[in-house]
């Protein structure tokens, strides 16, 4: 697509603009000179943020609500008959999915990063973030998740960089022409979609063909290493744990803590010591990634080092919500057994007594393409905890229960509301336990039922 709507119009119209993927463009449109208006059904403090700039939001669908705007953006969720759409496409304006406006949008900058793979998209995109504005880049930035340094997960900046979260669900990020990519991983999910990890590849390789300059490639990880194969538009560069990568970790801390102590390097030459506060292998991975791909945008060893040791981490990645009568309770948004199994792995290494896992198995079709992996996943904790399959978008054709899960995790148990989960948890769980609760959907509501009732037991 040669042309850019965006050069052609001032006024747009957000359906659903409290969304975690709309506010953030709301945002960045708006400071660019677009005049924005938006609808949603739902209050929200993001809607609040919203407001603040003057943007008018209507609550409810109604046709009258798109006014005179010459486009009108929308969500993947939001149906075809939604009465704004409807009176779009009769008035003949132009209806645009958010996915395809953050395409337009990153090609208003003239150098839009990306960064993409399987898992640890949204924390490797905050770590670069923060590593950019701390290197005096000034970028914009739309993650995933609420970044604790920005209070929000999106940043207006005043230079040529933008930072976007790239996700491959339904292809979403070959919207995307990126001048530098980050490949964090390729692994088996969304088969819903794909069908077939190949198919995945081939995604990540298109995604790959369309970025410029740079790509920033996981060297430890083969399906990662096959998507840039053949690829001459960009320069490739990797990272991994292997010496073999351009980016990799040297003298790590032995110690078995969950944090990770490093020291960066670069074809041999020590770049800087890393003091990670996030714990995990992973987590290491993710912010050799986010260090590789600011270096190569120039920005400091000692910027992005200092940067690294003072990252607090993500929303939802394990964000410990407080500690009650002894115990410590934390969520996590990890709903893959890869993500399931790096931060079991990490939790197991804290030190607490025991370990009480609360799942929300997340879609009937990963539940039951990866029903083996997440059993072995969820065979780490000392203690399993379920509730039913969250459905999502789908119905369940595959006849999978989460009793089928528990049937492979000894001891484990599963309830059908997070009232009766609470209950248990609480009642099971002794000093020095952690109760971390883990999933994609909405099971951080059960974390937040423990705490009040942790505080409504409190004298």
């Amino acid at each position: 697509m040669d042309t850019n709507i965006l050069d052609h119009v001032r006024k747009l119209h957000f359906v659903g603009i409290g969304g975690s993927g709309m506010c953030p463009m709301a945002e960045i449109l708006h400071h660019k000179g677009y005049e924005l208006t938006g609808s949603d059904i739902n209050e929200s403090d993001t809607l609040e943020r919203i407001r603040s700039y003057g943007i008018p939001v209507a609550m409810g669908h109604r046709a009258e609500n798109i006014g005179d705007a010459e486009c009108v953006v929308y969500t993947a969720a939001c149906k075809q008959d939604n009465p704004e759409l409807v009176a779009a496409r009769e008035k003949g304006i132009p209806t645009l999915e958010r996915s395809v406006m953050l395409g337009l949008l990153a090609r208003k900058f003239k150098r839009p990063v990306a960064v993409s793979g399987t898992h640890g998209k949204t924390t490797t995109t905050a770590m670069l973030t923060e590593i950019l504005i701390q290197g005096g880049m000034d970028p914009s930035a739309i993650i995933g998740g609420k970044l604790p340094m920005l209070g929000a997960n999106s940043r207006i900046g005043h230079s040529e960089t933008m930072v976007v979260e790239a996700c491959e669900y339904v292809d979403t990020f070959l919207q995307l022409h990126p001048a530098v990519s980050v490949i964090l991983n390729i692994d088996a999910d969304h088969l819903d979609y794909f069908k077939t990890v190949d198919n995945i590849v081939k995604s990540f390789h298109q995604f790959a063909s369309q970025t410029s300059q740079l790509i920033v490639v996981n060297g430890d990880n083969e399906r990662a290493l096959e998507s840039v194969k053949g690829i001459e538009n960009a320069k490739i560069v990797t990272f991994g744990m292997r010496e073999t990568n351009d980016y990799y970790p040297t003298e790590m801390n032995e110690e078995d803590t969950a944090c990770e102590d490093f020291t960066l390097t670069y074809h041999g030459e020590k770049l800087g010591r890393v003091n990670l506060i996030v714990p995990g292998e992973h987590n290491m991975l993710n912010a050799i990634a986010a260090a590789a791909a600011a270096h190569c945008l120039g920005v400091t060893p000692e910027a992005i080092c200092s940067t690294l040791g003072k990252f607090t981490g993500v929303h939802r990645r394990f964000e410990v919500l407080g500690k009650f009568e002894g115990v410590t309770v934390a969520d996590d948004f990890a709903h893959h057994p890869t993500e399931l199994t790096a931060v079991l792995t990490s939790a197991m290494r804290m030190g607490y007594h025991a370990v009480w896992a609360v799942f929300q198995p997340h879609t009937y079709s990963r539940t039951y393409n990866l029903l083996e992996d997440f059993a072995q996943a969820l065979s780490i904790p000392n203690h399993l905890v379920m509730t039913e399959i969250l459905a999502v978008r789908e119905e369940n054709k595959w006849g999978i229960h989460t009793s089928d899960l528990a049937a492979k995790v000894p001891g484990s148990v599963w309830f059908d509301s997070f009232e009766k989960i609470a209950d248990y948890v609480m009642e099971q769980a002794q000093p020095g336990d952690l109760i971390l609760t883990l999933g994609g959907g909405d099971i951080y509501k059960c974390a937040n039922l423990i705490v009040e009732k942790y505080k409504a037991r409190q004298p």
